[in-house]
């Protein structure tokens, strides 16, 4: 019997349910490409385009990971978001992209945090999302 692809990007989990996305990201088309790659990569995704959306919903639905652009409009970015998200969820694995390399301090992101270089490509994001939800997200820079 042959495994299907996407379980490969699945780690093992007490349930099996799909592992919960939310993709930061104020850049629609870029959204929504992350959001269908990943999809397709067997992960249930939702977006937001800034972080008082993200936020929200936060705190109404479950996440288990929480993909975020650095550089967002409005007066929270992606560095103080995930400090929020860690605030209410103290185990949120947390991996940041931006282009900007080099504005970003390492020490900058939350404990364990993740940064990702853009443009990065869909199917890297999928194995860091499923290593951070295997390892509990171990500080790294991709």
């Amino acid at each position: 019997m042959a495994i299907k692809a996407d379980h490969a990007m699945e780690p093992n989990r007490a349930n099996k349910d799909k592992i919960r996305i939310l993709v930061v990201e104020d850049e629609f088309l870029i959204a929504e490409w992350v959001a269908e790659a990943l999809g397709e990569q067997g992960f249930d995704v939702q977006t937001a385009s800034n972080a008082v959306d993200a936020l929200c919903h936060l705190v109404s639905s479950t996440v288990d990971v929480l993909f975020t652009d650095i550089n967002l409009p409005g007066a929270m970015d992606g560095m103080a978001l995930a400090r929020c998200a860690r605030e209410l969820l103290p185990r949120l694995p947390v991996i940041y992209a931006s282009a900007r390399v080099a504005a970003l301090a390492p020490d900058a992101c939350v404990p364990g945090g993740i940064f990702l270089p853009k443009p990065y490509r869909t199917d890297a994001l999928g194995r860091l999302i499923a290593g951070a939800c295997k390892t509990g997200s171990e500080p790294a820079f991709a």
